[in-house]
């Protein structure tokens, strides 16, 4: 986890000020992945399209992919349009696969139930490490501890200020501050 961290901090330490200043809210995340990283960002309808993506059972679906080779994250068209703190979610977990995980991969798929904020079943460590990184890259810890002294407990307006969802604002508290989310 500390490791994470770190290396979600050392991101947010290259993000040139002309960019985001290190102190407002909402981190973002999608600027961040272009012009820091010159990903390109898609919100595509149909993710089994991508280039080697997995057969689906029914009933499944992809929440974000990223084509490493191509420099691309694809991020679910009708999830984005539904959920827009998911989409943030999404770009910050495929952005932890590009940081952490992209050597030697051409390609890393995400299924909904690996960057799912509701329910987290067990899922391969690499998909933990990414949900973990978008986490800290989102809601960074220097600027929670500021919020939280500011709202105190009031989730909501901690969601609205991170632009975040409640269960991924309480499971950052939970690991900020160790309380139970």
């Amino acid at each position: 986890m500390e490791a994470v961290e770190e290396r979600a901090a050392r991101v947010l330490e290259r993000v040139p000020p002309w960019l985001w200043d290190g102190e407002s809210l909402p981190v973002p995340v999608e600027d961040i992945a272009d012009s820091v990283f010159g990903l390109l960002i898609r919100d595509v309808e149909d993710l089994g399209a991508a280039p080697g993506a997995p057969e689906l059972g029914a009933g499944q679906a992809l929440s974000g992919l990223l084509l490493a080779a191509r420099g691309e994250i694809w991020v679910n068209a009708d999830e984005a349009r539904t959920w827009p703190t998911r989409r943030r979610f999404t770009i910050g977990h495929e952005l932890g696969h590009w940081e952490m995980h992209r050597d030697g991969q051409t390609a890393l798929f995400c299924r909904s139930s690996t960057v799912d904020e509701d329910q987290r079943p067990a899922v391969p460590n690499v998909e933990e490490e990414a949900s973990r990184f978008a986490a800290a890259v989102l809601m960074p810890q220097w600027l929670m501890v500021r919020e939280h002294g500011r709202l105190g407990d009031d989730l909501d307006g901690l969601c609205r200020a991170f632009r975040t969802s409640g269960v991924a604002m309480s499971r950052r508290m939970a690991d900020v501050f160790g309380e139970p989310p």
